[in-house]
């Protein structure tokens, strides 16, 4: 069943819509990788590189956190206030969260309690100290050690959608974001598929866009009480985990070499010099040299983003891209 929620952007707040990063959204979206790993194929790269990781793991306990409706607890998807949001910082939260949080948001994930899963039984303290636990080892087995690369297409995006709000218009960037996403009369709408919606103000609060690399859709939080969250697919996803190496065209490469050839073709998105790297399979310093050089030579445009730098191509790139083509 598809319902609709509304967050109202109310005078000041449509200068209130603000984007954010969250390592904690992205871990407990990505449980739902586990309960349903053929709705994410283009995961299933990273599902199997962590296979052995997660052998060691709570699975009683992070498989808990999700039901067959691929919900999640709020408490485990707070909202992010910056696109530099640290681990740390959000874990040392979680452990904070009031106990009757933790009992309410569990009861709507699991709404019948004979149908309750065993690790969610007991004191509310004792659940949450071992959720903690859970999650933090997650965190170091699967997530740390690829941080860096998922955090970089996250960036990419955030810069992308920028870049459409101000070229284009709010309307234009929310639209872009997902199908089920449209800005109409100063509401934003989300489709979602749920028994029930709700419509609330932003007033005071704001609204804040998160990508995430571990959902299709728009997810919004299942209580109207959460402060304003849309979290919606990331551009740029199906590259993460792949080596890209497209065929240049022949004249292009000829006249600027392979290597700067195939960064313009890739750079019709913006990307760090890190995630270029990977995609094309040389080292993170011999693609700075080609950016740098492209970027004098005005084939490239730069934009700092948290501690990436990210590059896209310019319109002389462009220019210069359809003519060696």
């Amino acid at each position: 069943m598809v319902s609709l929620v509304e967050y109202e952007l109310t005078g000041t707040d449509l200068g209130e819509v603000r984007f954010a990063l969250s390592p904690m959204n992205e871990l407990a979206l990505s449980l739902r990788t586990w309960r349903d790993p053929g709705r994410y194929p283009l995961q299933l790269p990273w599902l199997h590189r962590t296979a052995a990781a997660r052998a060691g793991l709570d699975a009683e306990m992070l498989l808990a956190l999700t039901n067959d409706d691929l919900w999640t607890p709020d408490f485990l998807t707070p909202r992010p206030w910056s696109p530099l949001t640290r681990f740390d910082e959000e874990l040392a939260a979680l452990a904070r969260t009031p106990l009757e949080v933790v009992r309410d948001d569990l009861a709507e994930v699991h709404p019948e309690p004979d149908a309750r899963p065993a690790a969610l039984a007991g004191g509310a303290d004792r659940v949450l100290r071992r959720i903690t636990r859970a999650i933090e080892g997650y965190w170091t087995a699967c997530f740390e050690p690829w941080w860096a690369r998922m955090r970089t297409v996250l960036e990419a995006d955030i810069v992308l959608r920028g870049r459409t709000t101000a070229r284009d218009g709010l309307a234009a960037m929310f639209a872009d974001l997902s199908p089920g996403i449209r800005l109409v009369d100063d509401v934003v709408r989300v489709e979602i598929r749920s028994l029930g919606g709700f419509r609330r103000t932003t007033a005071g609060e704001g609204l804040t866009l998160t990508p995430s690399l571990f959902t299709r859709s728009a997810t919004v939080p299942i209580s109207a009480a959460e402060p304003p969250l849309i979290l919606y697919g990331a551009r740029g996803a199906g590259t993460l985990w792949e080596s890209d190496r497209p065929a240049a065209p022949r004249a292009l490469a000829g006249l600027v070499g392979e290597v700067r050839a195939r960064l313009l073709l890739l750079l019709d998105s913006p990307a760090s010099s890190t995630e270029l790297a990977v995609r094309l399979g040389v080292t993170t310093s011999a693609v700075n040299q080609h950016l740098r050089a492209m970027h004098a030579a005005g084939l490239l445009t730069s934009a700092r983003h948290g501690r990436s730098v990210l590059y896209l191509r310019s319109a002389l790139g462009d220019d210069l891209l359809r003519a060696g083509s």
